[in-house]
């Protein structure tokens, strides 16, 4: 059974760890500071009662930014990133979210694809701004009213 869950500021070991394991993101402080800033929502994707992925969402007025996303390996490929997004997005329009944003590596074809299947444009990109000299590709997905 696949269930979608808010978590609270004392679970984010439960993302560090997801987190350690899948793009290893961010650190354990980072995590932590993350549930505190204003606006931020986490949302675990479950199945049966094990989080298979996660979803870090930052609401600003009437914009949202999406600052982390990811589903554990195994558990790629096989819709439970597209029931996570599908979700998120339902929450945005209930909230009456008018656009959504994200930033992606442009070496992540994969994520690419994804959120192209989401109706996200390209909007702008950050020249040199991984590690690794590849560039971040800003994202956008308006909502109509």
């Amino acid at each position: 059974m696949i269930s979608i869950k808010v978590l609270e500021p004392f679970e984010f070991e439960l993302c560090f760890e997801l987190d350690s394991n899948t793009i290893c993101l961010w650190t354990r402080k980072q995590w932590e500071d993350e549930f505190n800033k204003p606006g931020v929502k986490v949302f675990a994707i479950l199945l049966r009662k094990e989080i298979i992925g996660i979803n870090v969402v930052q609401i600003i007025i009437d914009e949202a930014q999406i600052n982390y996303f990811s589903i554990k390996q195994k558990f790629r490929r096989k819709g439970y990133g597209s029931y996570l997004m599908s979700y998120l997005i339902k929450q945005c329009e209930s909230l009456g979210i008018k656009r959504l944003l994200l930033e992606v590596s442009e070496t992540n074809s994969i994520a690419e694809v994804f959120y192209i299947k989401f109706n996200f444009l390209t909007v702008r990109r950050r020249k040199n701004y991984y590690k690794d000299g590849s560039d971040a590709v800003l994202k956008e997905k308006k909502f109509i009213k």
